[in-house]
């Protein structure tokens, strides 16, 4: 696809192609290694809980801001994925039998870490009846009882093969965001997410919205696979007719060789204009920004999540 421009702006910094070896990352998306005393606690009570993080295995570039205030994205049902998705870098193949112990030993972290805000995501489980919708549940369950004032975050996979009754468990459950990621423009999920399909994702999040209205959605996007301008501004609108209220937009980053390349390094100041555009369409919440995660600052952006809405319904 043709580049990303916005007027008056010089011709963007161009990434690697398949016949380069590495990309050249440009100076706003360079991050220091991780080595804080608050990184290595929370490897520690990790490891000790025996739990996977997203953190780790998606090799996120904030691991070492976020882990030195204890803010690990936890992992649940494995790091095994039975999907092929061509821009993750957790592995594919057959999963292990769900562990019924690890609800609790999420929790117990939580707890030890003194959370305020947690975020819980997980591999898909096409091989589970209903997607892991259970083990979800069962998790947000033991989190509210031992870390009562945590509020949730869960990013959860699109329950493509199970009824839908196994959102209904999850929503049930009640936690504080449901985010779900479309990940990419429509016009990109045959290369970048084969295995999903575009639209069940974004009817996915409009049903949470109508089986409980209250409950703060979330969805994100990578931006520099090959997508143009108009395509992203077409997947906000899209979100917003399934009244999604959260948005994230962050630079897709090669895990290694063999994924996806990167097809440009979109600059901070069209993350910006993206910004401004999707507050425009009425998200009450945007972060858009060359290191945006879907869990990046996630506690500090529930709280102006709430703020909003209680500014939209004239309470404050």
């Amino acid at each position: 696809m043709r580049d990303l421009k916005i007027p008056g702006q010089r011709h963007p910094e161009k990434a690697h192609r398949p016949d380069t070896q590495q990309p050249r990352k440009p100076d706003w998306i360079r991050v220091k290694a991780p080595t804080s005393q608050g990184y290595r606690e929370t490897h520690k009570i990790m490891r000790e809980h025996k739990l996977v993080t997203v953190c780790e295995e998606a090799g996120c570039p904030n691991v070492g801001e976020c882990w030195s205030q204890g803010h690990a994205t936890m992992m649940i049902m494995g790091e095994i994925c039975t999907r092929g998705c061509t821009f993750c870098n957790v592995a594919t193949g057959r999963p292990d039998t769900l562990d019924v112990f690890e609800p609790g030993r999420v929790a117990d972290a939580v707890k030890k870490l003194g959370l305020n805000h947690v975020v819980i995501t997980s591999v898909d489980r096409d091989d589970v009846d209903d997607g892991g919708a259970e083990h979800f549940a069962q998790t947000i369950r033991a989190v509210r009882r031992q870390a009562p004032d945590t509020t949730i975050e869960i990013l959860t996979p699109d329950f493509l093969k199970c009824d839908a009754q196994a959102l209904e468990v999850v929503v049930a459950a009640r936690p504080d965001v449901f985010n779900h990621n479309l990940e990419t423009v429509p016009g990109l999920y045959p290369q970048v997410r084969p295995g999903a399909r575009y639209f069940h994702s974004l009817r996915l999040l409009q049903r949470v919205k109508e089986i409980d209205p209250a409950m703060f959605t979330k969805s994100g996007i990578m931006v520099g696979l090959g997508e143009d301008r108009q395509s992203v501004l077409q997947v906000m609108d899209d979100m917003r007719a399934a009244d999604v209220d959260f948005l994230t937009i962050g630079q897709y980053l090669q895990p290694t060789p063999k994924h996806h390349v990167v097809d440009r390094f979109v600059t901070p100041d069209e993350f910006k204009a993206y910004e401004k555009a999707a507050y425009g369409k009425g998200f009450l919440m945007v972060s858009a920004t060359p290191l945006t995660r879907s869990s990046y600052h996630a506690g500090d952006d529930f709280a102006q999540l709430r703020a909003a809405r209680l500014k939209k319904l004239g309470r404050v």
